[in-house]
């Protein structure tokens, strides 16, 4: 038989035509769409990236081998929306050696990287993703990866599980359950369990100690200021940042600003976070003053319109803008185009708004995630944990799924723990045990 390519999105028409018997027949018939990637040439570049990860993700190094043996996913279709880097890739890799198809795609378009994709392809992962694809074009590759109907889901942010509710739902009923890697997605999943319209359990990997301890506060800390620094090539020690939003990103992006010699001042809606900024010796004010005093601002609330109008028009001639929340709308870029006479890229990653009253603002990434979008993202070490606990909820699954109510769960402790424990023999750090007579004395009330 000859097939002949009709399409190239969605499920692919495939013309195969026959000979039968001297007589030629023409049929259609449908397949799923196998990968969409920009250049599968960049393959060998992204297996170094990968590979120079994995030396030093040793706790996925530990799962990877278990698994191997073990082959629980065997079986199983996992479907993935993360930002696809080397980091999230071996993690792919992991999954896929445990037994699973694995059914990738980004979960944001600036932060894919094209060599990655294509090395993930090469060792036979479905891709859908490609760096810089438009709105519609991210929407046809979330789109593609449900069309594979996955068992179990990992998203970062909700895009994937979201859509998955609202264009397939007939698909939802094999999914034995997902992970959210993020705060934003977690308050969508949320809002969709109080609505009643969640259709399976989510484990929140988001709450997790061995994630939202190390990935959010050490990881966005450095991450960020590596991108912003990376981006602009300028000095740090000395400017005024500002950082809205003091959750465990935002902790951590003050934190490494503070460290890096700058006067940091914090926004806060949230009385007992700006407390304990205030107390960790930060300047608290609300972000209207704020606007006026700021070099540097920093997004990190996972709500939209932080920045905006009012805002823009106190700032200083040169401020800098850069977001790390999941979604570009925590600076209002609709509003800096507005309000602008004139626009131009000035640096790789970096657009100047000339504002109405004569002064430049300049945002970074597009307003997008500044430490994937204009960096590689967080550190492998500290990936290592985030994406352990993702193994482990997605194991969790598989083994609980009939006994959970569709709901947001939290990550079992004594995963976290066991994840921990990992991390730190990898370390060469060993740790005391309780004793028998104090575990007794911890569970007891009684007064000897």
């Amino acid at each position: 038989p000859t097939e002949i390519n009709n399409s190239c999105s969605g499920r692919i028409l495939i013309m195969v035509r026959e000979d039968i018997k001297g007589e030629t027949l023409i049929y259609e018939r449908e397949e799923l769409q196998l990968s969409l990637i920009k250049d599968s040439r960049l393959a060998e570049e992204g297996r170094q990236k990968i590979e120079w990860v994995k030396r030093h993700m040793p706790v996925l190094n530990s799962l990877e081998e278990e698994l191997q043996q073990k082959q629980p996913f065997k079986g199983e279709t996992l479907a993935i929306c993360l930002h696809l880097e080397a980091k999230t890739a071996y993690m792919a890799e992991v999954f896929q050696a445990g037994g699973a198809e694995v059914v990738i795609t980004g979960s944001n378009p600036l932060s894919t990287q094209d060599d990655v994709a294509a090395a993930l392809v090469e060792e036979g992962i479905i891709v859908f993703a490609w760096h810089a694809a438009t709105e519609e074009e991210y929407r046809d590759h979330l789109s593609h990866t449900l069309e594979h109907e996955p068992d179990l889901v990992i998203d970062d942010g909700g895009d994937l599980i979201s859509l998955l509710h609202q264009s397939y739902p007939q698909k939802t009923a094999k999914v034995k359950g997902g992970a959210e890697e993020t705060t934003t997605g977690l308050i969508r999943f949320r809002a969709m369990e109080r609505e009643g319209v969640l259709s399976f359990p989510i484990i929140a990997v988001n709450d997790a100690y061995c994630k939202y301890l190390f990935d959010n506060r050490y990881g966005t800390g450095q991450s960020v200021w590596d991108g912003i620094m990376r981006t602009t090539n300028l000095l740090i020690s000395g400017k005024k940042v500002v950082v809205a939003g003091f959750g465990w990103c935002g902790r951590g992006v003050a934190m490494r600003a503070k460290g890096l010699g700058a006067r940091v001042f914090v926004c806060e809606v949230n009385p007992i976070r700006a407390l304990e900024a205030q107390t960790e010796g930060y300047a608290v004010l609300p972000s209207e003053e704020a606007a006026a005093i700021g070099d540097v601002f920093i997004t990190a609330t996972g709500c939209k319109e932080i920045f905006t109008e009012r805002h823009f028009l106190k700032m200083k001639d040169g401020a800098i803008l850069a977001n790390t929340g999941h979604f570009n709308v925590e600076i209002d870029k609709k509003a800096l185009e507005r309000m602008s006479i004139a626009q131009k890229q000035v640096r790789t990653n970096i657009v100047e708004y000339m504002l109405v009253n004569g002064r430049r603002l300049y945002l970074l990434s597009e307003g997008r995630l500044v430490n994937l979008a204009s960096g590689d993202g967080h550190p492998a070490e500290i990936m290592d944990l985030s994406f352990a606990v993702q193994v482990k909820a997605m194991q969790y699954l598989k083994e609980n799924h009939k006994n959970l109510a569709p709901q947001v769960i939290p990550f079992p402790r004594e995963l976290d723990e066991e994840i921990a424990r990992r991390k730190l023999k990898s370390m060469g750090v060993s740790i005391d045990m309780l004793s028998k007579e104090q575990e007794k004395y911890l569970r007891s009330w009684r007064i000897d």
